[in-house]
């Protein structure tokens, strides 16, 4: 398959433009070249875990002001 051969089938499968595929960078790649992708290895998984964050937040909605005690 060529370049222009999958920027085609992109575009039509999207609904893009030709032009717009091509900006985008989409690319052929080879399956016996295991190291094609430009993220180095070495990092960790970039991935957020939501509860945990809200866990480590620990943000109040409302305000725990003074409590008065009336007598």
């Amino acid at each position: 398959m060529t370049q222009m051969q999958l920027d085609q089938l992109v575009a039509e499968a999207t609904g893009d433009d030709v032009r717009a595929i091509r900006q985008r960078g989409f690319s052929v790649a080879d399956p016996f070249e295991v190291a094609f992708d430009p993220e180095p290895d070495n990092l960790q998984p970039q991935m957020i875990d939501w509860d945990e964050l809200e866990l480590q937040r620990n943000l109040a909605f409302v305000s725990q002001g003074r409590v008065r005690h009336f007598v």
